[in-house]
């Protein structure tokens, strides 16, 4: 005989109350996929960037509250909350591998409707950017046409991002650390962050939530750069070196970014051990 979930005691009729995809707000999210081709893997393109942008929405969520809890010195929610980040771009990582599934001449069938339209204009990309400690004020130009956008990054880039609270549990914990001049400016190296944080890696079990806390930080990075690296391989398999729909140069901007390094006293550190 057929089952039936309301012998079990499953509620089958929602009239009035609240369902699975009244509470997801999933009318508004399947409408969203509007191609403006006949071509079929257009509906691909459109999905994968769109759910990287939840992802995206999601980390930025767990990152600003990371920041919170390492300002208030409560390191051990953060740690959970870094751990959550790599692995959100750990997810990212593995929507590449959908996309790629897309040959060129399937691109080539739908490219003309993106216009102008590029992942380079992704504003929550940006502020993942900024809220890290990456931050290159001429990038806020393509958002300069929506205030809601550009507001948020323009603060954004005047308080203290999530390195520079890290840095703060480094001189709270005695570390002669000093503090960044120039909060709209991306971190650089520093010889007195990195003499700090070779002491925690000398000394673990002395310094054991300073040295967590960097892992996870590293944690994010690494798993941050990989996805920057399969984005670079993924557009060069699909398009070779055509300039990008934004305008960038392609593939050659993608690898320029590869050698951005959001925290480089925890990767240049490793070099003095």
């Amino acid at each position: 005989m057929s089952y039936d979930p309301s012998d079990d005691g499953a509620r089958m009729s929602f009239d009035g109350r609240m369902s699975y995809g009244d509470y997801l707000g999933l009318d508004r999210i399947l409408t969203a996929q509007h191609p403006l081709s006949k071509a079929h893997d257009e509906m691909l393109f459109i999905i994968q960037h769109q759910t990287s942008e939840l992802w995206m929405k999601l980390a930025l969520h767990e990152m600003n509250a990371a920041r919170e809890a390492i300002a208030a010195g409560n390191l051990q929610p953060a740690f959970k909350m870094l751990t959550r980040v790599a692995r959100i771009m750990e997810q990212l990582n593995s929507a590449w591998d959908v996309l790629r599934t897309m040959t060129p001449s399937e691109y080539t069938e739908f490219r003309e409707s993106l216009g102008e339209s590029s992942g380079f204009q992704s504003y929550q990309y940006r502020m993942i950017e900024f809220v890290a400690g990456n931050r290159n004020m001429a990038m806020l130009r393509p958002h300069e046409h929506r205030e809601e956008l550009i507001a948020p990054l323009r603060t954004e880039a005047t308080r203290p991002s999530l390195y520079d609270e890290v840095l703060a549990r480094l001189r709270a914990a005695g570390f002669d650390v000093p503090e960044r001049e120039r909060l709209d400016q991306p971190h650089r190296p520093d010889p007195a962050a990195r003499a700090a944080w070779a002491a925690v890696y000398r000394d673990p079990a002395q310094w054991w939530e300073l040295y967590e806390l960097a892992e996870k930080l590293v944690d994010f990075e690494d798993y941050f750069r990989r996805w920057r690296f399969n984005h670079v391989t993924t557009v060069e398999r699909i398009i070779g070196f055509k300039r990008g729909s934004g305008g960038t140069s392609g593939v050659n901007y993608l690898r320029r970014m590869l050698d951005v390094v959001l925290f480089p006293d925890l990767w240049e550190l490793r070099t003095e051990l």
